[in-house]
């Protein structure tokens, strides 16, 4: 096996190409050789040469021919995978040179979920601009099933917030900061901020705003709801938005189900309310998910241990309250 392998990393290093990939991957978008020939603006003989070749380096068969067109096996979607990650970063190494040319000390590219928004994002952008004032950084607001996806292919350089449960596990590198809770927030105006030991049916009665279908947040909310005899609530809204939101919340009777830290502030100045109700569900771990300390750049290990400074700092806060 070591000798196979060895084979094969030896024909790479002195026989792929950057073509090659690119026909790879255009072969899977299309879904054809011959159009994907014609994108690339190759032969159609010259781009099943190009493919051959490469199964023939890789000993592997990339694709199947099949009534609905050509697919990749479940060799081709790897080396796919791979050499999306290859494009993703050279792509990082250009906007890196050229963020360096222009005076910038490096670029980070940072997906958020919204667990991380209000609080540990900033608090980590802020410590990170005092040592590198000049640093690139980008943004990616999204759930699990968006930004987990352009982690892998290294268009995101590292993913904060709720760490997903069971998916997207097996390829990258997950750093647990703090254990989240959730709670039931309402506008100040509504019927239930004012009253105490609320239960679950006094709730039923009000509309409410749930996270996205593909969240571990919205699978825990339902699986609770379908226990409480089926319960269906008499309005849904899915949202990630904190903004939209908090906006509803103020101007309906809407019932929200949020991450402590996310609603901290807005309760701690009124203008929310959290409803005393114990969510019996919800809990889970908050942290951040790279594809490994190699993977970073030095801006993204300066961001990561910013994180890391703002988690505790969070921790600490709770911890005297």
């Amino acid at each position: 096996m070591a000798t196979r392998h060895t084979r094969i990393v030896e024909r790479a290093l002195t026989r792929l190409k950057l073509r090659q990939l690119r026909l790879l991957i255009a072969v899977a978008q299309h879904g054809s050789i011959q159009n994907a020939a014609r994108d690339l603006s190759i032969s159609q003989p010259a781009a099943t040469k190009m493919i051959q070749d490469l199964e023939l380096d890789f000993e592997v068969k990339l694709f199947e021919r099949t009534n609905r067109g050509v697919v990749p096996t479940v060799f081709g979607e790897s080396l796919i995978r791979h050499g999306k990650l290859i494009f993703a970063q050279v792509s990082n190494a250009a906007q890196e040179l050229d963020d360096l040319n222009e005076g910038n000390s490096g670029r980070v590219v940072v997906g958020t979920l919204l667990a991380a928004s209000p609080t540990l994002l900033p608090i980590a952008v802020e410590e990170l601009l005092k040592a590198r004032p000049n640093v690139a950084i980008k943004i990616v607001e999204g759930t699990n099933e968006v930004l987990m996806p352009g982690l892998l292919s290294g268009e995101i350089d590292m993913v904060v917030g709720r760490l997903p449960s069971h998916r997207y596990r097996e390829n990258i590198t997950q750093e647990k900061f703090f254990d989240e809770r959730v709670l039931a927030v309402t506008g100040t105006q509504h019927p239930l901020a004012a009253m105490t030991n609320v239960s679950f049916d006094q709730l039923k009665p009000f509309g409410w705003i749930l996270p996205p279908v593909e969240t571990t947040l919205r699978r825990q909310t339902d699986q609770f709801f379908v226990r409480q005899d089926q319960y269906v609530p008499p309005t849904g809204i899915e949202s990630v938005s904190y903004l939209a939101n908090r906006s509803l919340l103020r101007t309906h009777n809407f019932i929200g189900i949020m991450p402590a830290h996310v609603v901290a502030l807005d309760i701690q100045t009124g203008v929310l309310a959290s409803v005393d109700w114990a969510a019996p569900f919800g809990a889970g771990p908050v942290g951040v998910s790279y594809r490994g300390k190699q993977s970073l750049s030095p801006a993204g290990s300066a961001f990561l241990s910013a994180l890391r400074s703002a988690a505790a700092e969070i921790t600490a806060s709770q911890r005297a309250i």
